[in-house]
C-alpha cells in the first residue's frame, strides 16, 4: 500500500516560516549566556554558580555592598558579614559595653557574663561568701555545702547521726542500717526472730524456711509429697514423678496413649 508523500510532509512545511525568526534569536540567547557577571564595588564573583557576593567586611544591601562598621570593643564575625563584641563586653543598643565583674567573681567562658568564685554564691549583682557550718564542707560545685559523713543536714547546720546498737552508718553517711540478723524497729535494731527449720534470708533482715519446709505464718511446716512425688526445685513444694500426673493432692499414673 502506497502512502501520500504530500500528506506526510505537510506538518514540516508549516515550520518553514518560523525558521528565520529562530535563527535571528539564537545569537542573542548565546550572547546572554556568555555575558560575564559584573560585581558591584567591594564584591567578587562567587566561586561556584553564577552571581556575586560581598567581600569580607561588607554586607549586601540591595544590589550593592556596604561596609560593616564594628563599634568600639567589637570585631568582625567569622563570616565577615557582621560584628560581635570582644570578650569582656556585651552588646547593648548597637554598642559594646563592659561586663561589670564584681569582687570574688570571674568572667564566664563566653566572655559575656560572670560567675562567682568557689566558696561564693550569687546574690543579685554581687558574690557573697557561703557560710559553712561546723562538720560541713563545700560540695563539688563550690556553690553549696554538704555535711560530713556521720552528720545530716538540719536547716542551716549539721547534726550527728545517732546510730543505735547493732547498726552502722549507711553508704551515704547521713543515716543508718541494721546489721545482718537484725531488723529496724523504730529507732533501734531488734534480732530477727527465726522459727525452727529456718535461716536468714539474703537481705539479712528476714527469714525463710529450709528445703523441705514451707512458710506458714510465723513458722515452717514440713512439705509432705504424696506417693510417686518429690520435692520441687524451690524446696517448698512437690512435683509428680515421671510417668505420673497431679490430680488434686495425689499423683496418678498417666493413661497410656
Amino acid at each position: 500500500m502506497m502512502t501520500n508523500p504530500q500528506r506526510r510532509t505537510a506538518p514540516c512545511l508549516g515550520l518553514l516560516p518560523l525558521l528565520p525568526l529562530l535563527l535571528a534569536l539564537l545569537p542573542g540567547i548565546a550572547s546572554a549566556q556568555s555575558d560575564p557577571v559584573v560585581p558591584p564595588p567591594n564584591a567578587h564573583e562567587k566561586s561556584y554558580g553564577r552571581g556575586w557576593e560581598c567581600d569580607r567586611g561588607y554586607r549586601t544591601q540591595g544590589q550593592s555592598c556596604v561596609a560593616v562598621q564594628p563599634p568600639a570593643n567589637a570585631h568582625l564575625t567569622s563570616s565577615g558579614r557582621a560584628w560581635e563584641c570582644d570578650s569582656g563586653y556585651r552588646e547593648a543598643n548597637e554598642a559594646c559595653t563592659v561586663v561589670d565583674v564584681p569582687p570574688n567573681a570571674f568572667l564566664g567562658s563566653g566572655g559575656r557574663t560572670w560567675d562567682c568564685e568557689r566558696g561564693y554564691s550569687r546574690a543579685g549583682a554581687e558574690c557573697e561568701v557561703i557560710a559553712i557550718p561546723a562538720n560541713a564542707y563545700l560540695d563539688s560545685s563550690g556553690r553549696a555545702w554538704d555535711c560530713e559523713r556521720g552528720y545530716r543536714k538540719q536547716r542551716e547546720s549539721c547534726v550527728a547521726v545517732e546510730v543505735p546498737s547493732n547498726a552502722y552508718l549507711d553508704c551515704y553517711g547521713d543515716g543508718w542500717k541494721c546489721e545482718r540478723g537484725f531488723r529496724e524497729d523504730g529507732n533501734s535494731c531488734v534480732p530477727v526472730d527465726r522459727p525452727p527449720h529456718s535461716h536468714l534470708a539474703s537481705s539479712g533482715t528476714d527469714w525463710e524456711c529450709g528445703r523441705g519446709y514451707r512458710r506458714s505464718g510465723r513458722s515452717c511446716v514440713v512439705v509432705e509429697p504424696p506417693a510417686h512425688a518429690h520435692l520441687d526445685s524451690s524446696g517448698d513444694g512437690w512435683r509428680c514423678d515421671s510417668g505420673y500426673e497431679e490430680r488434686g493432692d495425689v499423683c496418678n499414673a498417666r493413661d497410656p496413649e
